[in-house]
């Protein structure tokens, strides 16, 4: 089957104007608006406000009893001041594409485009996903049926990725993004004077034991052969000087792929900040929130997909091996359905790249044109191989 070439001018433009009118997790209005547009344009049965502010789109005329197979564009930007000195930079103050997503958007609405104009044996269903950043979007688009009418039987997406140079894909079966946790812990001491400590009970003392002792659970409760991290991120207590204050709060999260550590973690932290509380006359409170699983890629599918992207950039420029402890929330899609997730290599040629979440990050968007290829003819083949 032959797709229409990818329209490069169209993928940069749209981009760029999504790069200049950021939006946050569940604000996402101007950008779903100008995605429902284009996809009933195009002839897409558009269906807005799925998960609050998503987008899904269904390509009309699939089989009867023909397989529907997913494709998923987050569209949220981040709480960033952007420091890009380009025509294109965000026109929002202390909001910023800085993870890529606007040019994941334009990529769905490419793949959209091409897919519309050929024939296939099966359905599209495309998803636009509202609030990847604070891992709430694939849950809300879930609990509203996007998974189903059509059933989706397999689901793919892309990043892409600055650690990776453009002209790169990165694939590898299982596990290849973290699991999310957030953790948040309060120390109850009792307040007192600087200068006497002694009639006190220092949450701040308490505090800065608690950390040291949560970093002791990678190092010598975790089996070193499973991959994890506990960070703790932020410590906030007291307001003067001479005061040793009554509480004392940590917030922080816990990244696995699985296994032992994960399903352990809970009760480590509670127990590792309660019990170190108590040996100082102190009282913890801990709240622990699992915010997303690990992203699983299944063999199958990842195999289909790496057998597309050895044809777009040589089987020499796929990298397997490439995983991260980030997390990303299209893992409650593949915990239901199986599927792929790729990473696109999208790191600037002539300039260091700038990580992701930076207030300089910006990519080569060389790689819009190469993740437009690799989820159409993932597609493509795909339903073609169930036909």
């Amino acid at each position: 089957m032959t797709l229409p070439p990818v329209d490069r001018a169209a993928l940069v433009a749209t981009r760029r104007d999504l790069h200049q009118h950021p939006e946050l997790g569940f604000e996402e209005r101007r950008t779903g608006t100008l995605v429902a547009e284009r996809l009933g344009q195009l002839g897409y049965t558009v269906r807005t406000g799925v998960g609050r502010t998503g987008v899904v789109a269904v390509r009309d005329g699939a089989p009867a009893g023909g397989r529907c197979v997913l494709i998923r564009a987050d569209m949220d930007a981040l709480p960033v001041e952007e420091a890009n000195d380009v025509p294109y930079r965000s026109r929002h103050p202390g909001k910023m594409h800085a993870c890529g997503h606007d040019g994941h958007v334009a990529i769905g609405l490419e793949v959209a485009r091409r897919l519309h104009a050929v024939f296939l044996p099966g359905a599209v269903k495309l998803a636009f996903q509202p609030a990847e950043e604070i891992s709430n979007g694939a849950e809300a688009m879930i609990k509203d049926g996007v998974l189903d009418a059509p059933k989706v039987d397999a689901a793919f997406g892309i990043h892409l990725w600055n650690d990776l140079p453009a002209g790169t894909i990165g694939l590898m079966a299982g596990p290849i993004m973290a699991s999310v946790d957030e953790f948040e812990i309060t120390i109850v001491g009792k307040g007192g004077h600087a200068a006497a400590p002694h009639q006190a009970i220092d949450p701040v003392l308490v505090a800065a034991h608690v950390v040291t002792a949560l970093q002791s659970l990678v190092a010598r409760r975790r089996n070193p052969l499973e991959a994890g991290v506990v960070s703790v991120t932020q410590l906030n207590a007291g307001h003067a000087f001479n005061v040793i204050p009554g509480r004392a709060e940590l917030r922080g999260t816990v990244r696995t792929f699985g296994g032992a550590f994960f399903d352990q973690a809970p009760q480590l932290v509670q127990e590792t900040a309660q019990g170190i509380a108590r040996a100082f006359g102190a009282d913890a409170e801990v709240r622990y929130r699992r915010l997303s699983k690990p992203l699983v890629n299944d063999e199958k599918m990842m195999a289909l997909m790496a057998g597309v992207a050895q044809e777009i950039v040589g089987r020499e420029h796929v990298i397997d091996g490439i995983r991260t402890m980030g997390g990303e929330d299209m893992s409650f899609f593949l915990a239901r359905v199986p599927g792929a997730f790729a990473f696109v290599g999208s790191a600037p040629q002539n300039r260091k790249a700038s990580p992701h979440h930076s207030p300089t990050f910006d990519i080569d968007e060389e790689s819009l044109v190469i993740g437009a290829e690799l989820l159409s003819r993932t597609v493509v083949r795909y339903l073609e191989q169930g036909s």
